[in-house]
């Protein structure tokens, strides 16, 4: 009995023992549970590149080419040398422009004729032209390869679209242009007419003179013998003329020739090469060939006025002058 007695207290001993190990083990682990980590870090700073602005410099140098989109003009008045430009370059401060059809690729080349400097101040480019003077023009970029040109004095905007030589297609501004080339020569010649087709009025008509293509009466006609000095020729009629594009035929044109009381002549225009053109009569079935004489080159308004280097000095003195007087 008694010896029953000493296990009974052994046990309950252990038992004890083991409750207490228990109880102990876990409170380690509800202690090491409960105990929060606490990190602290630094503040960590990135410093990020300053964003670059581009210059409007930059913008009018991104393209060689920028062709003026006279249909999107807005305003009543005009910028003279951006009205007859077909293309302006800008070019380490020369100002350039294609103002005639003929030799449209290879004046300058490419560029077209050097017209004039120019300086950039912000947003504001100042163009001094040769011929028109210095205008204080605001531009604007409205995406990557188009700019708003705008006058405050006249209150009137050009639009621009940038383009490089390489790509950009010189063959279709002539075409939508034909009725100017027209006028780039102070005459027409008839040179050749075709032995086939019949008879008709217009065999005796030598020359042809285009005029601002849709005023009044625009054209004159001549039946004065071929070689005639330009300034010698008498011109017997005066009409109106229209060019029209045909369907599918990029490459040829319609003209009329409207005589008003004499009717109209009715032809299908093709261009030979830069001073040679084709017109075909349906009406008799004749071929005639007509040559340009006496070019006209549309620096401006004035024929024949050369840039000087000289001049060119002055004229970019005096826009730096302009610049920092603002």
């Amino acid at each position: 009995m008694f010896w029953f007695e000493i296990i009974e207290i052994e046990k309950t001993q252990i038992m004890k023992t083991l409750k207490l190990l228990s109880i102990i083990f876990l409170g380690a682990i509800m202690f090491t549970s409960c105990v929060a980590e606490v990190v602290i870090e630094e503040d960590v700073y990135i410093e990020e590149p300053p964003v670059r602005v581009i210059t409007l410099e930059e913008v009018l140098n991104a393209h060689e080419i920028w062709y003026v989109d006279i249909e999107r003009t807005q305003g009543s008045g005009e910028i003279p040398f951006l009205q007859k430009a077909f293309t302006v370059s800008f070019k380490n401060g020369t100002f350039f422009a294609n103002n005639n059809l003929v030799g449209m690729g290879d004046n300058g080349n490419g560029f077209g004729l050097d017209v004039g400097v120019y300086d950039t101040h912000r947003m504001r480019v100042d163009i001094n032209h040769d011929i028109d003077g210095v205008y204080e023009l605001v531009a604007t970029q409205l995406s990557t390869n188009e700019i708003e040109i705008y006058d405050s004095v006249t209150n009137t905007s050009y639009y621009l679209i940038g383009y490089q030589r390489s790509n950009f297609d010189y063959d279709r501004v002539f075409y939508d242009n034909i009725h100017y080339f027209l006028q780039e020569y102070e005459t027409w010649e008839k040179v050749y007419t075709s032995e086939y087709g019949a008879l008709n009025e217009f065999d005796n008509e030598n020359y042809l003179k285009f005029f601002y293509y849709g005023s009044g009466e625009n054209f004159n006609s001549s039946r004065d013998a071929n070689g005639m000095h330009i300034d010698d020729i008498f011109y017997d009629y005066i009409g109106h003329y229209e060019v029209y594009d045909i369907a599918d035929n990029f490459y040829r044109k319609t003209l009329t020739l409207d005589y008003g009381y004499l009717d109209n002549e009715f032809f299908e225009l093709s261009v030979i090469n830069d001073s040679k053109i084709e017109l075909f009569h349906p009406n008799s079935g004749t071929t005639y060939e007509f040559k340009g004489r006496g070019h006209i080159l549309f620096k401006n308004s004035e024929k024949s006025k050369t840039t000087q280097n000289d001049t060119k000095r002055i004229k970019k003195a005096d826009l730096k002058i302009r610049k920092l007087s603002k």
